[in-house]
């Protein structure tokens, strides 16, 4: 059974900026909790909502609009925000106050999503109640009325898809993001009293994310703590290793909740690597993708080292791609977690089955994208990319034209598609582009062929798909970053059998005797399944503890600049 640290045990979540307790409302002389100044004293409501259409209408004249020395980025929502609304206040009118520290509050809280509560304005926000509380000055007030609109309006849209628009720092990845009207969202809001709530239901509702919001909170304060120890450089550490490094390693994996308490019944000698000290450092190394043999090498000090700082960052960068996925991925659907190096088939949110996969190297990276699986072909042709062909295969036939044949691979002139016999091409004087202008190559059917004996195809513009391999030693690997592209699935007649178990007729033995045949079978899938290529690299699993994987395209790096970077505009 897998051993859960109380750090990382599921517990209730706090929604963001859900206060602790009963919010009272206050009247508009009171303090605004959490350390927020004063509200406002009661306006002239009049003469605010002047100043909000003075303002509006200039900015509809000049396209900037700022408050309180901030910019405002909500450009096309707050205006008609106000525009729909006569341009009424509703953080400063009478009786606005709970609703301000509600929002304040909701701001604060955005850190648990990974994000800086200083990108909605909250020293400015806090700084203008606490003038307008002291003395109500209405230059401060509409300054804080249109500040606090943005700041709902803004965090409301990183939270629904995203502070960072993937398709700005991945050009392969195809959102498709969720959408809504924030204005009208924001509207229900103020007409329902329920600031807190309108944003909530804007953040991703998956129970995964919720978890994720957890382990960001408990390695949030561990951080704050400190952080967890470092294990000193030396040689490796395994069963029957004794000293002071040992007691290091012990420390290290009880604070990252991998030693379980008292699983030794208490006889452990702190200096010495017992069973116990072996069974936690090998939850470590699954969790963390290694080779799980219990032993302390280069790689597993190397994670066991990172600092729990950029642990808490990469947890982040993933609470961000989570929000630029759909709100729903599908009843039944298929994920591959490229970093994760697996394929796993997912049932109203439980996972049925598990793949190990191979996917791109760096220079051929897998995309992510969200596609929808619709048929299957069993014993497939092998059609040659240009890219593979120029590059990987044409250098082979130039040496050795009866490579094409060796490699069961027909010459195909482009166009008309009739065979051409290698021994009539010029190929010393052949380049790449000129053989991609000319002529195309395909494999046969068979247990060669670069395929397998099945692809499932979700036709995409990368022309991905995931399929089968003869190359089965790869799935032995742990890191298992090999293919030009494509996902290349282990126990590939498994998933053919789960995808057309609603198909009568195509039981497990029809599939592979097909499969297995010369010629090519197109079969459609009783319904289209919804595929989704991922890029986690921190994650909960159901049992809740958190796993992390190697960043193999440097992608994280691009995120995290992104979401460091000033705040984009609508």
């Amino acid at each position: 059974m897998t051993y859960v640290h109380p750090h990382f045990a599921r517990r209730p979540v706090r929604h963001l900026g859900r206060p602790p307790c009963r919010v009272v409302p206050l009247a508009l002389g009171a303090l605004i909790a959490f350390a927020t100044p004063a509200a406002p004293q009661d306006p002239s409501a009049t003469s605010i909502r002047e100043q909000i259409r003075e303002r509006i209408e200039v900015f509809r004249a000049v396209g900037d609009m700022s408050a309180g020395g901030r910019s405002i980025l909500a450009k096309t929502a707050l205006p008609r925000f106000y525009e729909e609304r006569a341009f009424e206040p509703i953080w400063v009118a009478p009786g606005s106050a709970a609703r301000l520290r509600e929002l304040t509050s909701a701001i604060r809280t955005s850190e648990d999503h990974g994000l800086d509560p200083e990108a909605y304005h909250l020293a400015a926000i806090d700084s203008l109640a606490r003038r307008v509380g002291e003395r109500f000055d209405e230059d401060a007030a509409s300054d804080l009325e249109i500040l606090a609109t943005d700041a709902f309006l803004v965090l409301g849209s990183h939270l629904l898809h995203g502070r960072v628009n993937p398709e700005t720092i991945n050009p392969e990845w195809l959102a498709n993001r969720r959408s809504a009207r924030l204005d009208t969202i924001l509207a229900r809001a103020v007409e329902r009293s329920r600031i807190s709530d309108g944003l909530y239901a804007l953040a991703p509702q998956q129970e995964r994310y919720r978890r994720m919001l957890d382990a960001a909170r408990t390695l949030r304060a561990l951080v704050a703590r400190g952080g967890w120890p470092v294990v000193s450089d030396g040689e490796r550490l395994e069963v029957g290793s004794e000293g002071p490094r040992v007691l290091e390693l012990r420390r290290r994996l009880g604070i990252g909740g991998d030693v379980a308490p008292d699983e030794d019944g208490g006889r452990a000698e702190p200096l010495r690597f017992d069973q116990s000290l072996f069974e936690a450092v090998r939850r470590f190394q699954e969790r963390h993708g290694l080779d799980a043999d219990g032993v302390v090498g280069r790689a597993t000090l190397a994670a066991l080292n990172v600092p729990a700082e950029a642990r808490l960052r990469q947890i982040e960068i993933n609470l961000e791609r989570w929000r630029w996925l759909p709100a729903e991925l599908g009843d039944r659907h298929i994920e591959v977690n490229i970093p994760g190096f697996d394929v796993r088939v997912v049932e109203q949110g439980a996972i049925v089955a598990r793949h190990r996969a191979v996917v791109g190297r760096r220079y051929r990276a897998t995309p992510m994208f969200s596609g929808s699986m619709t048929y299957l072909v069993l014993a497939p042709y092998w059609h040659v990319p240009p890219t593979i062909a120029a590059v990987d295969k044409l250098p082979l036939i130039k040496q050795d034209p009866g490579q094409i044949a060796r490699d069961r691979m027909t010459l195909l002139e482009l166009g008309t598609d009739a065979p051409v016999d290698p021994a009539t091409v010029d190929w010393a004087s052949m380049t790449g582009a000129e053989f991609n202008r000319r002529y195309r190559l395909r494999q046969d059917p068979g247990p060669f062929n670069a395929l397998g004996h099945v692809k499932f195809m979700f036709p995409n513009r990368h022309n991905v798909y995931l399929h089968d391999t003869p190359s089965r030693d790869l799935f032995e690997r742990t890191a298992r970053d090999f293919s030009s592209g494509c996902i290349r699935v282990d126990r590939a007649f498994e998933l053919a059998e789960y995808l057309l178990r609603d198909r009568p007729g195509w039981t497990r033995q029809r599939i592979e005797e097909v499969a297995r045949g010369s010629v090519e079978r197109t079969v459609p899938l009783g319904a289209a399944v919804p595929v989704h290529l991922l890029y986690w690299t921190a994650w909960t699993e159901d049992d809740t503890a958190l796993h992390f994987r190697e960043d193999i395209y440097g992608r994280d790096e691009v995120v995290w600049r992104a979401l460091t970077a000033p705040p984009p505009v609508d």
